[in-house]
């Protein structure tokens, strides 16, 4: 059901549409000038309005573009008896959707009603959609209090606020990190928390298409200008116009469309396949990749000039094994967002399920933990996540990753390497690598803790849990 207003000063004319739609269901409000219109739809906010072209005191284009003032998202329909090509131009420039000549069919106006009602429901989605979308892009969503982590806040809150005052273009960014570290997150916060917010992001990921495909997505093309060109076609670069253009995995871009982005990054021109002339653009471009850029332009498979016109700010995104605690708070998260996804009453994480969170590297990053986190509270019997529900993570603490990341335990001994066989099992070679730790340590369990990289209360559960337990001596174990 709709709301329905009908601005009209024929009381016969209007009692006739009012009825016709209120038998559909819809709620209808009649006014009979221009005015009593305005305030009648102040009040009623209604979500289509029938104006007539010729009322008392205040005329229908004028009404028109009063309310969308007020209501950007209305949809207006006037109706008139003196149709003219000047009374249709400067309805459309008011506001108005359509315009119906009297006498009107009920039918016709019913069709463009329907339509309008159509409109209007599409745009407040959109609307609803692009709010969502900001409300999760923006710093505030970037969750965790590491050092780490509010360096790169300072550093995202920097380039928000760089566009520049005279209307120019802003200087690109150049995002880098691991796999699965949330580049895309802060590409979008670069974004919303600047002055562009408002403005379209557009995404492109360059390893998804192959480099001929890519150069049309980007630039797009004119009527004809290849065999199956049927229409024109814009570009994504023209559509990011007044936003940001998000290149997504650059360093699989080929390096003869990167000859064309740099000479965009230089001037902001771009000019369609088949096109004579070229068009300005005013758009941020924000690229990231988990390449080694300078190694590949080393290698001659990455445009120096190219790397450095993208650097002009640099954001190196910290892995998720250097952020802390970082890792509670986004599992915490993770948990809430599925519990509520499946339909579950999750009270959180116990405190063998942080020990668990804390002592594995994350070599998937955030990504590697989201999905954790899913298959945890999926298959969880009770309702509080565990070390028992995260068990496969257990094995994985001593694997070759684990080692590669740890400090050197012989750093401060001359005892034997903690180098645990390949061969072993990973249960087997966790317990020998805990062993070997608290020897060396004397069994005093925080010297061993910091020799692993690990806390105590980790240490002491992996203790207890491969039945480790000090020998009867007056070895201290704090």
């Amino acid at each position: 059901m709709a709301n329905i207003l009908i601005i009209e000063d024929e009381a016969a004319l209007a009692k006739n549409i009012a009825r016709y739609f209120q038998a559909k269901g819809h709620q209808v409000d009649v006014a009979g000038t221009g005015r009593e219109g305005v305030a009648l739809a102040a009040r009623t906010d209604p979500d289509v309005v029938i104006v007539d072209f010729q009322l008392p005191g205040m005329d229908g284009v004028e009404v028109i573009r009063t309310i969308r003032t007020s209501d950007p998202d209305v949809r207006l329909i006037m109706v008139t008896g003196h149709a003219s090509v000047n009374v249709a131009v400067d309805a459309m420039k008011a506001g108005s959707m359509d315009l119906l000549t009297k006498p009107v069919a009920l039918s016709t106006l019913d069709a463009v009603v329907e339509r309008a009602l159509v409109e209007r429901s599409a745009r407040k989605a959109l609307a609803y959609y692009q709010r969502r979308e900001a409300d999760h892009s923006t710093l505030d969503a970037m969750v965790g209090h590491s050092p780490a982590m509010q360096a790169l806040k300072s550093l995202l809150r920097t380039i928000a606020s760089s566009e520049p005052q005279d209307g120019s273009v802003p200087p690109p960014v150049l995002i880098q990190g691991e796999t699965g570290v949330g580049k895309e997150l802060v590409a979008r916060a670069c974004h919303y928390a600047g002055a562009r917010a408002a403005g379209p992001f557009v995404e492109v990921n360059c390893a998804a298409l192959p480099a001929a495909l890519i150069e049309g997505e980007l630039f797009g093309h004119e009527k004809g200008a290849f065999t199956d060109a049927q229409a024109r076609k814009l570009g994504l670069i023209e559509a990011a116009d007044g936003g940001t253009l998000f290149l997504d995995e650059i360093g699989e871009m080929d390096l003869g469309l990167q000859a064309k982005l740099l000479r965009v990054l230089e001037n902001m021109r771009v000019r369609r396949l088949g096109a004579v002339a070229e068009r300005q653009v005013n758009v941020r471009v924000v690229a990231a990749t988990n390449r080694p850029l300078d190694a590949m332009v080393q290698a001659q498979r990455f445009r120096g000039d190219l790397l450095y016109r993208l650097q002009v700010f640099h954001v190196q995104v910290p892995p998720l094994r250097d952020r802390g605690d970082d890792v509670l708070e986004l599992a915490e998260q993770f948990a809430a967002q599925c519990a509520a996804r499946y339909g579950k009453v999750v009270a959180g994480l116990d405190r063998s399920a942080c020990d668990v969170l804390r002592a594995h590297l994350w070599p998937g990053n955030v990504r590697e933990l989201r999905n954790v986190m899913e298959r945890a509270i999926l298959l969880l019997q009770g309702n509080t996540v565990s070390a028992a529900d995260l068990h496969w993570l257990n094995a994985m603490a001593a694997s070759p990753a684990q080692t590669a990341h740890s400090p050197n335990i012989n750093e401060s001994t001359n005892a034997t390497p903690l180098n645990p066989a390949a061969s072993r099992p990973l249960e087997a070679a966790e317990r020998d690598l805990l062993l070997r730790a608290l020897q060396q340590a004397h069994w005093n369990v925080t010297r061993a803790a910091r020799l692993l990289n690990i806390t105590r209360d980790t240490l002491r559960y992996r203790m207890e849990r491969h039945g480790l337990q000090r020998p009867l001596s007056g070895l201290s174990m704090d």
